[in-house]
């Protein structure tokens, strides 16, 4: 018996890992469960290593078994990409894309959009997870990241998507009760509604006058008697009158044109949070990326020029 990982066990473990059960894999792969254990078993004798912890209610990876689904998942994933680009249908994608994205808005935006591209690619198979705090963008756990900023890290590809901006707004409410604060040092006085999310500073907003372009801007420490992790959340709060909140014009402008909030301090601007794709460099001749990160910009250009519309409209 040949000894080693063998090629058509590559596809077979990556869809045990994804199935997350010995009965989900039988289901999608077209037998049966004791067919699958035995597979597993095999393997595992071969490589003289447990790849599965087994259990009465559940299955997890053990660390081998973790590197194993990782690496065959790339090597699947080149593999898919070789074939494009030696095939004849290069600007027809086919394979996984492993998608991730921040809750808020990949829920509004995000997954919208993926409905739409796998319309136009039905033979891309994508897995979309949107994490509360995303990721290192170096783990090798999705092919594209959506991101707010630019990243710094030089090790990846960043593709602009979209201009965004993050702005502070209030619901009506809390400003008959509390005032309109009229200089970023009137924030200490009010309650502010406060996220923590990945690694940026939490409770403190930097802010800058709009003429202002050079500068560290002036950081203002605030505190507030709520704090999520999560920023829809955080919105709701304010759309019910709990504080001001900083929060990206994507994720609030339909209730800044509502009037169910309304900006604060307009004439200052925060760091610029523009959306990027982010993937690794190694994948930039994918087909699958390629075509989405397209996709996706062209979507967003088209909401952007929406909301210049309405915009003018009002």
């Amino acid at each position: 018996m040949s000894s080693g990982i063998q090629p058509a066990e590559l596809g077979f473990f990556v869809s045990l890992g994804t199935c997350g059960s010995l009965s989900g894999a039988a289901r999608e792969l077209g037998i049966s469960t004791a067919a699958v254990s035995k597979r597993l078993s095999q393997m595992e004798a071969r490589l003289g290593v447990p790849l599965v912890n087994r259990t009465t209610r559940r299955m997890s990876l053990t660390p081998d078994g973790e590197v194993l689904f990782e690496h065959a998942r790339r090597i699947l994933g080149e593999i898919a990409d070789l074939d494009q680009l030696l095939g004849s249908s290069k600007d027809q994608p086919k394979g996984l894309l492993r998608v991730n994205a921040t809750l808020g808005f990949g829920r509004l935006h995000i997954a919208p959009a993926i409905s739409q591209y796998v319309l136009n690619y039905p033979e891309v198979d994508v897995q979309l997870q949107l994490s509360v705090n995303p990721p290192p963008l170096t783990e090798d756990q999705f092919d594209v990241c959506i991101r707010f900023g630019e990243p710094g890290d030089t090790r990846v590809i960043a593709k602009k998507l979209a201009s965004n901006r993050r702005l502070l707004c209030a619901s009506p409410k809390y400003l008959a009760a509390r005032g309109e604060p009229m200089t970023p040092s009137d924030l200490v006085r009010h309650n502010c509604i406060c996220i923590r999310q990945g690694d940026e500073a939490y409770g403190t907003w930097r802010l800058f006058r709009d003429r202002d372009t050079n500068g560290p801007g002036e950081p203002v420490k605030v505190r507030g008697n709520l704090t999520t992790n999560d920023g829809e959340i955080a919105v709701n709060w304010a759309l019910d009158g709990h504080g001001i909140l900083l929060r990206a014009e994507w994720d609030i402008e339909r209730y800044l044109e509502s009037g169910r909030l309304v900006r604060v301090l307009p004439q200052y601007r925060t760091p610029d949070a523009d959306i990027y794709a982010i993937y690794p460099q190694h994948q930039h001749q994918s087909a699958r990326i390629r075509t989405l990160v397209a996709f996706l910009s062209q979507a967003f250009e088209r909401f952007a020029q929406h909301r210049a519309y309405r915009a003018m409209e009002a």
